[in-house]
């Protein structure tokens, strides 16, 4: 087994080419996948791969000793009847995700670690040759969104970023979408985005660290601090950690859920592969009303809606207002102002998006073929950019110019400083 250090030099020196296992392998051949991170996300992605029959999974990793077990447990139980015949040999369990990634048995991994652990990791996969399937938000911060990126490219590997309302939710998000995309409600004017606040700097205090968990790996790159069960919870737990609220780590509601429905916002306006070109927070003090203008004149804020006749806002997880009506899209449906808008089915000839009903299946099948999926590495960094720069915006509460192409504030040297982080030395790559 190579070490972290030899693995670390010896991915940094090697080929960045495309993986051999997975691009030579026989259509009906099962892709074998390693999981790195499996807390109740992780696990959630575990169940659906497991109920697939064109992979397998053969390698778990986690910093808490009592989830990888459990997760071992999970998957030895559902290919119980292949390790009776043989066919299967057993999961292996990786306390470093580092040495998961060296396997060479491995063909691609699923990334479901907390947001600031995610650039490394997916580094480093793409630099073994493995594909990957990476949970939103991208990153914690907008310069390893770049780095992701710049490192798939080079591997030339499949990436799929974790935004399943693209493929998924009954379809409402795509029929939004193509909705917009056909000027069904006119030309696009405003976006309203329904999530929660900007993050805020971890005040947390310092517990007692449980046996099982090693808490300096799951600091990896982010500032060192005592260990926090909110940040990582004991055990194998139900509940999304709150590790999401807190800047070191991630980026509040605004991008936990924000980069779900601002990818969306993009993926209607045709900036996938761009951005805005301002940043403006709300003139008095407040957590919520932050815009963004894009070069086009549509402007998307950040929850903050109108009001109906009734005095209700007029609320979705993302409403998109045009010159002749309003769509109102969130997961459970999808609704318009006037109604007659959706009346009316979107033709054949019109403008369609990317056919993707299953995201992990899409994200597979890619692997396959080796086509781009619905959500590449650049669309999730895009994505999480917006979230990124709300931010920066709330944080500093001035307006700010943003260069989409150069990915910079203009003009602006102290909003730039925060657009990355130094990582902890032991994390320097």
């Amino acid at each position: 087994m190579l070490s972290r250090r030899t693995f670390l030099a010896a991915s940094a020196a090697a080929p960045l080419v495309f993986s051999r296992r997975a691009d030579a392998r026989a259509a009906n051949d099962k892709l074998t996948l390693g999981f790195i991170g499996v807390g109740t996300m992780g696990r959630g992605h575990l169940g659906g791969f497991l109920g697939r029959g064109d992979v397998q999974v053969v390698a778990v990793s986690d910093v808490v000793k009592e989830r990888t077990d459990s997760a071992k447990q999970t998957i030895e139980k559902r290919y119980a009847e292949q390790i009776k015949s043989g066919v299967y040999k057993g999961v292996k369990t990786y306390p470093d995700f580092r040495d998961l990634i060296a396997d060479k048995g491995i063909d691609a991994v699923v990334i479901a670690t907390p947001d600031h652990w995610h650039a490394i990791p997916a580094v480093l996969a793409a630099r073994a040759g493995k594909h990957i399937y990476c949970e939103k938000p991208l990153t914690q911060n907008l310069a390893d969104g770049r780095w992701i990126v710049n490192e798939v490219a080079k591997a030339k590997v499949v990436f799929q970023t974790g935004s399943q309302q693209r493929s998924e939710f009954g379809g409402h998000f795509r029929k939004a979408v193509e909705y917009v995309w056909n000027g069904r409600i006119g030309k696009l004017k405003t976006v309203r985005i329904g999530v929660g606040a900007a993050a805020r700097p971890c005040d947390l205090k310092g517990e007692e660290k449980p046996a099982g968990t090693d808490w300096d790996m799951w600091l990896g790159p982010a500032p060192e601090r005592e260990y926090s069960s909110v940040l990582c919870p004991k055990g194998v737990h139900g509940h999304f950690p709150a590790w999401r609220d807190y800047q070191e780590y991630a980026g509040g509601q605004l991008a936990d859920m924000g980069a779900h429905h601002f990818d969306i916002a993009q993926w209607a306006m045709g900036t996938d592969t761009s951005g805005p070109v301002e940043v403006l927070p709300p003139e008095k003090k407040s957590d919520r009303g932050l815009r963004f203008v894009y070069a086009s004149g549509v402007v998307v804020v950040h929850n903050e809606f109108e009001k109906g006749k009734d005095g209700r806002e007029i609320k979705a997880d993302c409403v998109f207002e045009g010159t002749e009506g309003t769509i109102l899209v969130s997961r459970g449906g999808i609704s318009s102002l006037p109604d007659t808008i959706l009346k009316e089915p979107i033709g054949e000839k019109e403008k369609r998006a990317y056919p993707s009903t299953d995201h992990k299946k899409n994200w597979l099948e890619c692997v396959r073929s080796g086509k781009e999926t619905i959500c590449p590495a650049e669309t999730g960094h895009r994505s999480a950019s917006i979230c990124h720069l709300g931010n920066i915006g709330y944080r500093l509460k001035r307006k700010l110019k943003w260069d989409p192409a150069k990915e910079l504030f203009v003009g602006d040297e102290a909003a730039n400083k925060e657009l990355s982080r130094e990582p902890r030395t032991k994390w320097k790559i």
